[in-house]
C-alpha cells in the first residue's frame, strides 16, 4: 500500500443474537466472503464492541460503517448518513453497541485520531428485539443492495475489490440464510 492510499475501514456492528440487531454484521461477513479487497481495505466485524474498536477506527483515514437505524423511515429503508445525522441516528437506548459506537467515535475525535470521512449506511430495522440468529426476510433480502452501496463508497474512496475467486477462496461461510421454505 503506497502512503498516499487512503485507509479504508468498512466496520459492520451489531448484536447476531437479536434478528436485524445483526446486519452490519452480517454484511461484513458477506463481503468477506465474496470479494478480495485491495490492501488499503478491511473489513472487520465489529460486533459490539465498542471501545476495543478505538485501534482500528483510528488508523483508518475512511470509516464505513453498516448497521441498523432508527430513522423514522419504514422497516427496510436504507441511508446513508454522515455528522449530525449519523449521530442522531445512533443514539436510541434500545441499542447498547450503538451507544457504545458514539461513545468510541467521540473518543477518537478528543484524542484526535477520527477518520476524516465517516459514512454510516443504516437500515431501518424490522426487528431488533427477538432473540434470534436469522435476520428478518425484509432485511436479508436488502444485504445485496447495501453491500453494492458499500462497495461503491469504497471505490469511491480510492480502494478496490473482485469477486473472489477459487485461487483465493473464502473461509468457510460463518451465516446461512434464513430457509424461506421454513416457518419461522
Amino acid at each position: 500500500m503506497s502512503e498516499t492510499e487512503k485507509k479504508i475501514l468498512i466496520l459492520g456492528v451489531g448484536n447476531i443474537l437479536y434478528t436485524d440487531e445483526g446486519f452490519g454484521v452480517r454484511v461484513a461477513e458477506e463481503l468477506e466472503q465474496h470479494y478480495e479487497f485491495t490492501p488499503n481495505v478491511t473489513v472487520l466485524d465489529g460486533g459490539t464492541l465498542g471501545l476495543r474498536l478505538m485501534g482500528p477506527i483510528m488508523e483508518a483515514d475512511y470509516l464505513i460503517i453498516v448497521d441498523i437505524v432508527l430513522n423514522e423511515g419504514k422497516p427496510g429503508d436504507v441511508f446513508r448518513l454522515l455528522g449530525q445525522d449519523l449521530k442522531k441516528a445512533c443514539a436510541f437506548t434500545n441499542s447498547m453497541h450503538q451507544t457504545d459506537l458514539l461513545d468510541t467515535l467521540s473518543r477518537c475525535s478528543l484524542i484526535g485520531e477520527v477518520p476524516s470521512d465517516v459514512i454510516l449506511y443504516g437500515v431501518e430495522p424490522v426487528n431488533y428485539e427477538d432473540m434470534s440468529a436469522a435476520l428478518s426476510p425484509e432485511l436479508e433480502a436488502k444485504l445485496p443492495e447495501v453491500m453494492a452501496l458499500v462497495l461503491k463508497e469504497v471505490e469511491k474512496a480510492g480502494g478496490g475489490c473482485k469477486p473472489r475467486s477459487s485461487a483465493n477462496p473464502a473461509m468457510e461461510k460463518i451465516y446461512v440464510p434464513r430457509d424461506s421454505s421454513r416457518n419461522n
